[in-house]
């Protein structure tokens, strides 16, 4: 059984509550239908009953085990205002702010549901940019506990077993933090490692990644990543992590072994922190196209609750199996 296949395992054993914000995008709509039918959670969708149950009708799907809800007929409106009034009340935000937001931005409707126990994860981003889910998901459920950086993974699945976790790897961050400085390249780390356990049920060995191994090279990137490594340190977190390493040293045993001789990580990485956004991102498009490998994501990490991006070119099933790993994280 492959990684996805035990996700949706999981997810239907766990009967979580998923919003779905984007109901005017019919992908969302069908991907609902599927979610439901297979019981892999139990689906929220926002917007006007009449208008989402007319979509469904013409596209010929069966909805009536969704919940609808209406930001505009909401019996909580009120506490969920004077929430966003709370969060938002040092950015000046005023109560007639804040319910417009509410009733006009699916996305920020949605976050306040998780925020408010009303929900328990969101899926969204077929029908808006990154910035816009992320924004919604910052200013409403904010940051977990001791992180301070939003940031996301890729969950990268090779058709082969040899590299990663069975060949199961993590990939952060190649979708949000463009330059992040050290403290957020810990940050990503640690957020990468949890994730890595929650959805893979794996042991996370980290490896943070530069041009350099050990002090082969010298240069401020570099020590940017060294920094990063030494600030886990003072953090005495929970899971395994080396660095700097260079990409090779940190999948390839014997490289690992001897570039960086005694280190429980070289050679054994399975979630791999990259120096930037740049390389993140090239890294795990390469790996996809070139290695015919399974790339999910971007999975946003770092927040208190599990809210989760979609490419705007995405697939029905590419929303399901979202919604899937979703429930999982929120377990």
């Amino acid at each position: 059984m492959g990684i996805i296949e035990k996700i949706l395992k999981e997810a239907k054993s766990l009967s979580k509550r998923i919003v779905l914000p984007e109901t005017e995008d019919e992908r969302v709509l069908k991907a609902a239908e599927i979610i439901l039918k297979q019981g892999i959670a139990k689906v929220i969708l926002i917007g006007k009953e009449d208008i989402v149950k007319s979509d469904a009708t013409k596209l010929g799907i069966n909805l009536e085990e969704a919940t609808i809800v209406d930001s505009n007929k909401c019996e909580k409106m009120d506490v969920y205002v004077n929430e966003l009034v709370k969060l938002r009340e040092k950015k000046g935000m005023t109560k007639e702010q804040a319910l417009e937001i509410l009733t006009t931005e699916p996305r920020y409707f949605g976050a306040m549901m998780i925020r408010m126990g009303d929900a328990d994860g969101m899926v969204a981003g077929s029908n808006s940019p990154t910035a816009s889910v992320i924004r919604a998901s910052i200013h409403v459920i904010g940051a977990a506990k001791g992180i301070k950086t939003i940031s996301s993974s890729f969950m990268m699945v090779m058709p082969e077993p040899t590299y990663g976790d069975n060949g199961i790897l993590f990939y952060t961050d190649c979708g949000v933090v463009p330059d992040p400085t050290s403290e957020q390249l810990a940050d990503i780390a640690t957020s990468a490692a949890w994730l890595s356990r929650k959805l893979a049920n794996m042991e996370p060995k980290v490896a943070m990644l530069s041009f350099s191994t050990k002090g082969s090279a010298k240069h401020p990137d570099a020590d940017k990543v060294i920094e990063a490594v030494n600030i886990l340190k003072n953090r005495d977190v929970d899971f395994e992590f080396d660095g700097e390493l260079q990409a090779d040293a940190a999948i390839v045993p014997a490289i690992g072994a001897k570039k960086a001789p005694g280190s429980n990580v070289a050679g054994n990485a399975n979630v791999l922190v990259f120096p930037d956004l740049g390389a993140g991102n090239i890294a795990y498009k390469l790996t996809q196209r070139l290695a015919n490998a399974g790339a999910y994501g971007p999975l946003l990490q770092g927040l208190a609750k599990p809210v989760n991006d979609l490419s705007r070119g995405c697939s029905v099933e590419d929303i399901v199996n979202v919604a899937a790993i979703t429930a999982v994280e929120a377990k």
